[in-house]
């Protein structure tokens, strides 16, 4: 298998997660290997052995779009992990370089005030912040990593009494969002391999993008906060989002939040 068959280790992993009884299949005996076998994929899928082997091993890199549709289904691939199949059957995205947010901005994310705001990139780069943002978790601050800051940095980890949640949803964000094969990516995910944590739940190719949800911070001088998370799209950029950070209004985390800043 070559260093970057990308298509083929992602159909390989979540091959290995299909439980026989799932697919339909009756099993007989001790089996040798975790979920699907090779020609049982093959079958459920309607192709052939040899195909899917090539895919697999990166000698064909270009399925049809019927023969992703059917791996997908065999498979039983959610939507988001169904359609980073597709991208990356697609030819690589121009590689990433360093971005910045524009002026303006900037400026959005300060008038906002008390409500923590900040901007990254599909690698999960930190590139604009308000002081709130920053005032919140150092992670935010422009320059850092997200995804670097969560495994590596101690300090963050106690700041989410979620942490072990927050860590698998990163990974999974940082999986559906940006492109493995951009030279970039590759760079930060080489680095963090030798993390044990992100290690793990890389190999495990979950794919999820970043959604609105609840994040707890458990900050050293506002104590616990319950805060929802919002993202959207910065218009004219598909690189970048900005996440906003609210309090339910009248709630411990609103007051706890307005005394931190």
């Amino acid at each position: 298998m070559t260093r970057d068959n990308f298509l083929g280790e992602f159909l390989q992993a979540r091959r290995a997660r299909v439980r026989p009884d799932e697919a339909g299949l009756t099993s007989h005996g001790r089996r040798r290997v975790s979920g699907l076998r090779r020609e049982e994929l093959a079958r459920i899928a309607g192709v052939s052995l040899q195909y899917l082997t090539r895919l697999e091993q990166g000698v064909d890199r270009n399925p049809s779009p019927q023969v992703l549709d059917a791996l997908a289904t065999a498979l039983r691939l959610d939507p988001d992990a169904a359609a980073y199949l597709r991208a990356l059957a697609d030819p690589p995205a121009t590689p990433t370089r360093a971005g910045e947010a524009g002026a303006g901005i900037q400026h959005l994310l300060d008038s906002w005030g008390s409500t923590p705001a900040y901007v990254r990139d599909r690698r999960f780069d930190v590139l604009a912040a308000n002081k709130a943002a920053m005032m919140l978790a150092p992670m935010y601050h422009p320059g850092r990593n997200l995804v670097r800051e969560v495994f590596l940095d101690p300090t963050v980890r106690g700041l989410f009494p979620d942490w072990p949640d927050i860590a698998t949803q990163t990974v999974a964000a940082l999986r559906s969002t940006a492109d493995p094969r951009d030279p970039r990516t590759a760079a930060l995910v080489a680095e963090l391999r030798d993390d044990d944590e992100f290690r793990h739940r890389w190999e495990r190719h979950d794919v999820r993008p970043s959604r609105d949800e609840t994040k707890r911070f458990d900050h050293p001088d506002a104590g616990l906060l319950v805060l929802r998370r919002q993202s959207l799209a910065v218009s004219g950029s598909d690189e970048q989002v900005i996440i906003v950070y609210n309090a339910e209004p009248g709630s411990a985390s609103a007051d706890a939040l307005a005394r931190l800043l």
